[in-house]
């Protein structure tokens, strides 16, 4: 009976639905962090009737035909990108991305990352990094008599030099754009990697065409509607629970044929 393994894809599908809103909830206050959603696709169908064939001598076919699918599966686990909401925290170094654009982060392999995450901080020698103590590149050194710092809408990092009256630039951030985000490698440490699907980066200036502005002491939160997501938990188990009953369903008639046959 095709019911069971049809009813069973339904479920394994449901699983990996309830997996990925659960990942979403689990991270509603993980900052920087992009929400998933997963798409299926019907599986082959079986043809028992093909539409368009012969249905006599006289020319005439038939209509519509009889097509059996055999279930779903998933297409994908796409990644949302709209802009999370953002939150003052009065941090010097921290920072969001108002717009489009990535911070870039050199890992201790030498590769490149980026995150949307600006939640930085200062090394020991009083380079700009992120929680990790990942270098933000490029990479910024603020002097350790250095009484202020502001970072601009643009990027720019001036500092006030106890005993000097005008601001001094002692670096310039930049952003990473890319054709397709959604195609971002995620390496977790709210961190991506660029990958086939992504495209190459594009380097540019906070604030110029296609990039988003910095907004100091400020981070980007979340972008996962907590009332989205259970709503969409609810309609999962539904479905999860209905694939169940069609197994029941299925089994229940398979017991009925078997005792037919005694």
């Amino acid at each position: 009976m095709r019911a069971l393994g049809i009813a069973a894809t339904g479920m394994l599908a449901q699983q990996l639905n309830v997996d990925v809103i659960s990942n979403n909830i689990a991270n509603m206050t993980t900052t920087g962090f992009k929400r998933q959603r997963a798409e299926f696709q019907d599986l082959l169908y079986q043809d028992m009737e093909r539409a368009g064939a012969a249905s006599s001598d006289a020319g005439t076919i038939v209509p519509a035909g009889i097509q059996i699918g055999v279930g779903v599966k998933t297409a994908s686990v796409y990644r949302i990108t709209e802009q999370g909401g953002l939150e003052s925290t009065g941090n010097t170094y921290d920072m969001a991305v108002q717009g489009e654009g990535y911070f870039r982060i050199l890992l201790p392999s030498g590769e490149e990352a980026y995150s949307r995450a600006g939640s930085f901080q200062l090394s020991p020698t009083g380079e700009i990094v992120t929680q990790d103590g990942f270098t933000v590149i490029p990479s910024i050194t603020i002097p350790q008599d250095a009484t202020s710092v502001t970072i601009n809408p643009s990027g720019e990092v001036e500092v006030q030099i106890d005993g000097q009256v005008n601001l001094q630039t002692v670096g310039q951030l930049d952003l990473a754009i890319f054709f397709n985000e959604g195609g971002l490698q995620p390496l977790g440490d709210s961190l991506y990697k660029e990958s086939t699907a992504s495209g190459a980066p594009t380097i540019g200036v906070p604030g110029s065409t296609g990039f988003g502005t910095l907004r100091q002491g400020y981070l980007e939160m979340s972008n996962v509607n907590a009332v989205q997501e259970i709503t969409q938990l609810i309609s999962a188990q539904r479905a999860y629970e209905m694939n169940s009953k069609t197994i029941t369903a299925a089994d229940e008639m398979m017991s009925v044929t078997n005792q037919l046959g005694r």
